[in-house]
Order: C-alpha cells, then structure tokens, then sequence
C-alpha cells in the first residue's frame, strides 16, 4: 500500500490513514506489518519491498515524501506516529534526524559489519547505532569533451579555478546534495578556505543554478556550459537509456571522479533508520538487515545505479563499470561530520551570494 505526501499535507494524510484505518492500532498491532516512511522515489525498489515480504511473511505499508518532509511529518506526529522504519537519501537529513531525536538507535551485528563505519551514525556507549548507510551515490563532474580537458576538471577545487571561468553549471547550492559535498569540502579545506572557493564557483558559473542535476548534464551536452557538477546516478541513468536523445547526450559528455590522487570522490548514501516510536523495532531491523544483504544491494547497484555500501559484491551494471571500471576511491569522511556543517555552508552559500 502506497501513498504521497508533502510537508503541506501531512496532517490531512494523517487524518485520513486514520479515520481509513492505514495505520491504526490493529496494523501496530500486527508483527507481520511495518509501516515505512520512504524518501526513496525509485520504481525499481518495488522489488525489493516484495521480495522482503516474499521471504519473511511481513507486508509492508509505504508512505512517501522527500527528507524534508518527512522529518515534518515525523516531528508534528510525536509519540502517535505509526512509522516503523525511515528511508532518507542524503546526508544532513540523516543527521538532522538523528539530533532531533527522530531515530531509534539499535544494536545489530548484522547491520554494524556490512556498513562501513563512516557511512553510518557515530556508536552511542551503549553500543546502539541511529541510522545506517545502505547505498551510496559519487558527486562527479561531467565536462564537455570538444572543449574542456579532463586534467582541468579532476579535483573539486578546480571547479573554482579561473581558468573554468564562464564554465560551470550546477543546481542550487542549498540543494541537500550540494550540502552535503560543501559539508565535506569544509571538513578538507577548512570553513575560510572553503568560503573562499564557492565565492569563485560563483564567479566561474556560465548561469545562475537551477534545475536538477539531470539538466546539468544536459547543459554540457548542449553547449550551455562546459563543466557540471552531478550525482553519478543521473549519469548511469543516461548512459543505460536507449532513447536516441539520451545516447547523444552522453556521447558528449566526459566524466570525472574528482580527487583521486588526494582525500577521494565525495559521495553521499540514502539510509535508513528504526522510527523512533516505532510499535514494531524487532521486524524493523530485521527490514534493515534485509536491505544490507547481497540480494539487496545488488539491486541498489543494478536497479538503481547506485554503488552498494556492502564491500566485494560483483558489479554488474553495465554504466557504473563504465564510468569507473568498477572501482574509484572515495573519501573516508564520517557522514555524520559532513551532516553536521550544513548550517554553517547554508551561511557561507549566503554570504557568497550563491543561489
């Protein structure tokens, strides 16, 4: 059972699961169903709710929303909250989460040896975990391969060079994907020096941001900038398409995985949580589990392009072994360090001037 809803209509969302009995007492009641928050909007992760469901008998009832609007919802619901589980896809919205006391931190050994320690909350004394990475996606650059040199786009902080002046396209700053490569950016720079290259990012940009990262790529493509910045699973979404636009598009395009020689690709992770309130957290990690084994991650990676968190599974999708091989170095970065900047890039974006 699937529904919608944004930061505006919670509350008659609510109502209506109520009064409907989506999420009523009987449900709570119930083991063999969890309700899921979900800010995943991938068709493709049908598959893995009913193969879930397929081999342990626990249905699942899925709400979606964005990061946003889910930490909304979980807020305004307080301790009448049907949530059992919280899917989130970036960062700083796990973290926020996280400190506002939206998670119920649990202890799996399962969970704690398949995800690498820095893609998941910092281990309370108590030995409990709030939230877990379970995919993983690169912020790479795409450049236009008529007019720019791969050796000029090969860092992150060559974004802000002069000689990328009138170059760069890129979505809003306070975009949570931006925040969260800016929140890393100030862990390696420092806030001045950090400050001090998005002022030149600014400089360097062929327009002020807007759109989503697919239509970054797309501006290179079409000769509307010579460089962009994008998560790489926009790409692979290009690169496997068998629309002749689409083909074109990425026949024009080269990409980068910026700083391989120093720290590594800034990449960011969806993860999930147990909610807080949840009337059903043994199923609910049993859930969580469920999506850090083989059969699950390689789903993330071959159906949604995206590079598992669980390390030696075979990659199979055709795009990511393209872009990289099959392998790249990332940063070792704790995720929740970068989640704790994003306040202060927010100011920084602000005082710069960047959109």
């Amino acid at each position: 059972m699937r529904r919608t809803f944004t930061v505006f209509s919670w509350a008659l969302s609510a109502l209506t699961a109520l009064t409907t009995g989506l999420f009523s007492a009987s449900t709570w009641a119930n083991e063999q169903v969890i309700n899921l928050y979900s800010a995943r909007h991938y068709p493709t992760d049908e598959a893995l709710y009913k193969d879930f469901t397929k081999a342990t008998g626990i249905k699942i009832n899925r709400v979606d929303s964005d990061d946003a609007g889910i930490i909304a919802r979980l807020k305004a619901e307080g301790s009448a909250s049907p949530a059992d589980v919280i899917l989130l896809v970036d960062a700083s919205r796990l973290w926020k989460g996280e400190v506002d006391g939206m998670f119920l931190p649990v202890m799996s050994k399962t969970l704690e040896t398949a995800v690498p320690v820095q893609l998941r909350a910092k281990t309370t004394d108590k030995g409990s975990t709030a939230w877990f990475g379970l995919s993983t996606r690169a912020r790479v650059v795409v450049y236009d391969k008529l007019k720019v040199k791969r050796e000029d786009v090969d860092t992150y902080e060559e974004l802000a060079d002069p000689k990328n002046k009138g170059k760069l396209c890129i979505r809003s700053g306070s975009h949570p994907y931006n925040l969260s490569l800016f929140g890393a950016m100030t862990e390696h720079l420092g806030p001045v020096a950090t400050e001090a290259w998005l002022k030149d990012m600014v400089d360097n940009m062929a327009r002020e941001p807007k759109g989503g990262d697919t239509d970054q790529i797309k501006a290179v493509a079409s000769g509307e900038c010579g460089i962009a910045v994008t998560n790489s699973y926009y790409l692979a979404r290009l690169m496997r398409s068998t629309n002749p636009a689409d083909k074109a598009v990425v026949e024009r395009v080269g990409v980068v995985f910026p700083n391989q020689q120093s720290w590594g690709t800034h990449v960011n992770v969806a993860g999930g949580a147990v909610a807080r309130y949840s009337k059903n957290p043994a199923n609910t990690v049993k859930f969580l589990e469920y999506l850090v084994s083989p059969e699950a991650q390689n789903h993330f990676a071959n159906g949604n392009n995206e590079w598992p968190v669980v390390k030696g599974l075979k990659l199979d999708n055709p795009a990511l072994k393209a872009m990289t091989g099959g392998d790249f170095k990332s940063e070792l970065m704790p995720i929740s360090a970068v989640g704790m900047n994003q306040i202060k890039v927010q100011q920084m974006l602000d005082r710069v001037g960047f959109k």
